[in-house]
């Protein structure tokens, strides 16, 4: 609209000014209301509006208020204070410090004594208990500094990953860089929905390093996982020394899916991995697949296959269902017994993985005397028995303590739900939601799709509660696994879990109710900038309005 100079200077021409200014007006809101009042709107075109402060941080923190006037800058004076005398506090404000000096450049000091003004303040506090719950947090920043306070040094180290994700996207690079280093004013109340939220690497049928396994907990941990479930054994390779079974390593470990070499991790390895997961606060969670998934074992140790058939040769395939350890001879028994003995010795969770899942060669009756044995094994060992949905029927009381929901076989279902009654509970992890090897779609180079494809908004859009129809709280938490048939390294991986382990995150982080897809979209958007800062790999998903 364009208004004369004449027009101006009268009665009349104010009057048509201030009509034209009210249309601007109205066209103003009716572009914020196109955009959307908050952060979590869209524009019409499908382009985002950045997520600021707390609007950005994934996954969706329980409440968050944002702050006014300005916030806290971290400068050569910061420091990071933790509690008196807590060695645990001390080590989290020194991963911390260590990943900002990284970035930032600045020296940022770790002090014991908390209570600074000027900088990054980490606080016990055990009035929160009711408030946060055993992984919970608050923080607080404003123009004097960051204070976040938690009953644990659990909670303590989440609200650190919070306040990562309210720094610059380039907080997260691995070389010193530019950036204006300030924590927009923001009070955060914060806990998990679920005690359980895992995440599976399978390391047996392609085998990765401890130091690829570091790098896939580093990605966790910033997304407040807490449980690390390794699928250690499978038909085509063997990942794990055990004492007095050389065999496991020397044939066993060999080989991997496709014919190139294998590995396998000593017992200094497996520590080293138990160490840095547990600095991160996730708990791991070792997996020997039972009675079937075994041929790698077979090829080791001939005698514990009575099928009858030919020999057991190595295999570089995907098929399953194939293989089976002897269920009736004890010297399979012994065999399980030692592998049990070194995982319990070597894994401090309370959780040992023991597969079950795809045995087509054993009838129900045999499949379920072995499982319950093994499963005594491990109770005996001072661990609680973990399994795949197929281990139901034996589940509960003591037998299979924990039930891992992956098939969609409705008889499943029902021994689930029975299973619960006699004392199980379950994590939930559906494959046409939870599974990162399957396709995003048909187009899709990496990855399988036997259950379906499963897109960024299928990975996020469900509840795990409704799944199943099991009794209220039998659903102990979710996992997001990770089949590597397809996914020779780490950055097959990248593109496989990123962005979808986010997705997943916070369904198990998130109260459901605090959900909302075209509002996680633009914050998972706003995570591709501290991906590429970082160097992790990741997928374009058309559906995320990417920066």
């Amino acid at each position: 609209m364009r208004i004369g100079r004449a027009e101006l200077t009268s009665r009349s021409g104010r009057i048509v000014l201030l009509v034209a200014l009210l249309a601007l007006v109205a066209a103003g809101l009716g572009i914020q209301r196109a955009l959307g009042d908050d952060p979590g709107g869209a524009a019409a075109d499908g382009a985002s509006t950045a997520p600021t402060g707390s609007h950005r941080v994934v996954p969706a923190p329980l409440a968050a208020t944002d702050g006014t006037g300005a916030g806290y800058t971290l400068t050569a004076r910061t420091a990071i204070s933790t509690p008196d005398g807590n060695p645990a506090a001390r080590q989290i404000a020194e991963q911390l410090a260590a990943g900002l000096r990284r970035s930032t450049g600045l020296p940022l000091p770790v002090t014991d004594g908390h209570g600074a003004r000027d900088g990054i303040d980490l606080a016990l506090d055990r009035t929160l208990s009711e408030e946060t719950g055993p992984e919970g947090y608050r923080l607080q920043a404003d123009a004097n500094g960051v204070r976040i306070a938690a009953r644990t040094e659990e909670g303590l180290y989440r609200g650190t990953q919070t306040l990562r994700q309210l720094l610059p996207a380039e907080v997260e690079s691995r070389t010193q860089a530019s950036a204006d280093w300030t924590v927009a004013p923001v009070g955060i109340t914060d806990r998990p929905r679920y005690a359980y939220r895992g995440a599976m690497l399978d390391v047996a049928r392609h085998f990765f390093t401890v130091d690829e396994v570091k790098a896939y907990v580093d990605r966790l941990s910033l997304y407040k996982f807490n449980h690390l479930h390794l699928h250690l054994t499978d038909d085509q390779g063997w990942r794990l020394a055990v004492p007095g079974r050389p065999g496991l390593t020397g044939i066993g470990a060999a080989t991997e899916i496709g014919g190139t070499p294998g590995g396998f991790y000593t017992e200094a390895d497996y520590r080293e991995i138990v160490r840095y997961a547990q600095e991160r606060y996730l708990t791991v969670v070792p997996e020997i697949d039972l009675p079937g998934h075994t041929n790698a074992v077979l090829t080791a140790y001939p005698e514990l296959d009575c099928s009858g058939g030919p020999a057991a040769q190595p295999y570089f395939g995907n098929a399953v269902g194939f293989s089976l350890i002897c269920p009736t001879d004890e010297r399979t028994y012994a065999f399980t017994g030692d592998v049990i003995a070194q995982l319990a010795s070597l894994t401090p969770g309370p959780y040992l993985h023991i597969g079950g899942d795809e045995v087509k060669t054993l009838a129900p009756a045999g499949y379920q005397e072995f499982v319950r044995r093994v499963a005594g094994q491990v109770r005996a060992a001072g661990k609680i028995p973990f399994g795949w949905n197929q281990t139901a029927p034996v589940a509960g009381g003591d037998g299979v303590g924990m039930l891992e929901f992956w098939s969609t076989d409705g008889a499943s279902a029902r021994d689930m739900s029975a299973a619960v009654g006699r004392g199980a509970r379950v994590v939930m992890a559906p494959a046409g939601r939870a599974y990162l090897d399957m396709k995003y779609d048909a187009g899709t180079a990496l990855g399988v799709r036997w259950a379906g494809t499963v897109s960024v908004s299928n990975a996020y859009s469900w509840n795990p509660d409704t799944e199943l129809e099991l009794p209220a709280g039998a659903v102990a938490g979710i996992e997001a696994p990770l089949w590597t048939e397809t996914l020779p390294g780490l950055a097959e991986v990248d593109q496989m879990a990123l962005p979808r382990l986010p997705a997943l995150a916070e369904v198990g982080w998130s109260a459901q109710s605090a959900r909302d897809w075209n509002g996680f979209r633009l914050r998972l958007a706003a995570q591709g900038p501290r991906w590429e800062a970082a160097g992790f790999g990741f997928a374009r998903r058309p559906e995320i309005p990417w920066p």
